[in-house]
């Protein structure tokens, strides 16, 4: 089985999945990526998984899904052209012969789901959408600080071998606030080195591991003293409420440059 990155428009990637003859895709924003390496390598697109409603992840859905007859699974709670199968947490899904579990991660927004594979290749897999990033998380476009951190705390408690598939190549940018949080990390400096070489040849920062983002993302890490003292000096934030550290890091990232 192969895991294939896809990268369409100016940073997002179209997370694919295929056996040499079946393959399934994730939030395809743009169907013509797709098509092509469907393609290239003569493979039938089975399958397309959704994680919310943005145009950028839902913008090739119906191309796609005419052209191929791919069955189609999203969120229960958002606007998604149907037909499709629609997810909450707690259902499961099997695809490819993959099994793959839906986990409810509001925040980003409303209705936002990430689809968790317990066993692929020899260690977890996770869609995640645009709920977690690389050092960083999604904004908050129609949830709340609290349900993002809740929805993250959630995805940390996941195997630390699993591989984190995010929907957005901003992790250069991402560790670059993470390390004006917490300059003392010689975890993330060491990443953040890593990546930057990555960049420079052209490759992906991506898939990170949930074990590597604990470590080094500040968003999974407001409990740290380092990191809420941080929030603390930047804006008031209680460093004793996780939910305060959170809310005044998203903000703080929100116009960092």
């Amino acid at each position: 089985m192969n895991l294939i990155p896809l990268p369409a428009f100016q940073d997002n990637y179209l997370w694919l999945l295929h056996d040499g003859q079946r393959a399934l895709v994730v939030d395809p924003g743009d169907a013509d990526p797709v098509r092509n390496f469907l393609t290239e390598r003569g493979l039938q697109l089975e399958a397309i998984l959704v994680t919310h409603h943005h145009a950028d992840h839902i913008g090739g859905l119906d191309a796609l899904r005419d052209a191929t007859g791919a069955r189609v699974y999203g969120p229960a709670r958002e606007r998604i052209p149907g037909p499709l199968q629609r997810l909450a947490e707690g259902d499961r899904i099997e695809v490819l012969g993959l099994p793959f579990e839906v986990l409810d991660v509001p925040g980003h927004t409303a209705g936002h789901i990430a689809y968790f594979c317990p066993e692929f290749e020899g260690a977890p897999l996770l869609f995640c959408g645009d709920t977690l990033f690389s050092g960083g998380c999604g904004r908050l476009f129609e949830g709340t600080p609290a349900q993002m951190l809740q929805s993250l705390e959630k995805l940390a408690t996941l195997p630390g071998a699993t591989r984190v598939c995010c929907t957005h190549e901003y992790t250069l940018s991402n560790l670059k606030f993470a390390t004006a949080v917490e300059p003392g990390n010689t975890q993330l400096s060491h990443y953040r080195q890593q990546c930057e070489q990555r960049r420079s040849q052209g490759e992906p920062t991506l898939p990170s591991s949930i074990a590597l983002e604990r470590s080094i993302n500040p968003f999974l890490r407001t409990g740290v003293a380092a990191v809420a003292r941080a929030a603390h000096d930047h804006d008031g934030a209680n460093e004793a409420d996780p939910v305060a550290v959170f809310a005044t890091l998203r903000q703080w990232k929100n116009g960092f440059r």
